[in-house]
């Protein structure tokens, strides 16, 4: 690991060249509880391209020489698949006045080391450079707390997204679908919203 990590905040068609590296970045990170994600390359690309094709998008690159590490996205809402858009509509948000933050992945050996609200930080910086957004948005898959794969001590984020001014809200839910480990197909896991005010 290097002394020094440098972190990159790029946007639009910028992203395309990142695409392979990010989809075997995310593949890797999301195995790990409470995702269990079992993704393919072709696939997270896929996804991946939303970002490198969406005006206002961004994504937060965390370099260590020239390895990426982490990463973070974002998108405006109205980029959005309907499954994300649909929980707003229905309770009279806005879609065009939201940001959402699509995800962040980072290496376990780079955690603790304030990465994390360095994410937080680059995205919402590049939410209000844009200035036609009220609120900033993420979602969280839901596990119950029996969990089989549960890991022994394992800490949910919900402390961490509190300090960053997020607040969860139970009545935004919607489902997305990922094949999980042990699975074989998609099928649908329960995600919640979460909230920030930005004016």
């Amino acid at each position: 690991m290097s002394q020094e990590l440098r972190v990159q905040r790029t946007s639009g068609s910028d992203i395309g060249a990142y695409l392979p590296e990010l989809a075997r970045l995310r593949i890797r990170v999301f195995r790990g509880y409470p995702y269990l994600y079992d993704g393919s390359t072709e696939y997270e690309e896929k996804y991946l391209r939303t970002y490198a094709n969406a005006p206002g998008s961004v994504m937060v690159l965390v370099w260590d020489g020239g390895r990426v590490v982490g990463v973070s996205s974002g998108v405006p809402m109205e980029a959005e698949t309907p499954e994300a858009i649909k929980p707003f509509l229905e309770h009279g948000y806005d879609p065009r006045r939201i940001f959402y933050y699509g995800e962040s992945v980072l290496l376990p050996e780079y955690r603790g080391k304030g990465l994390g609200n360095r994410f937080f930080e680059e995205r919402e910086t590049h939410a209000r450079d844009l200035a036609r957004f009220d609120i900033a948005c993420f979602c969280a898959i839901e596990r119950p707390a029996d969990h089989p794969r549960r890991p022994v001590g394992y800490v949910p984020l919900d402390t961490f997204w509190n300090r960053r001014g997020f607040v969860k809200h139970p009545e935004l839910r919607t489902t997305f679908s990922w094949r999980e480990l042990d699975e074989d197909a998609e099928t649908p896991k329960p995600m919640v919203f979460w909230l920030k005010r930005l004016v």
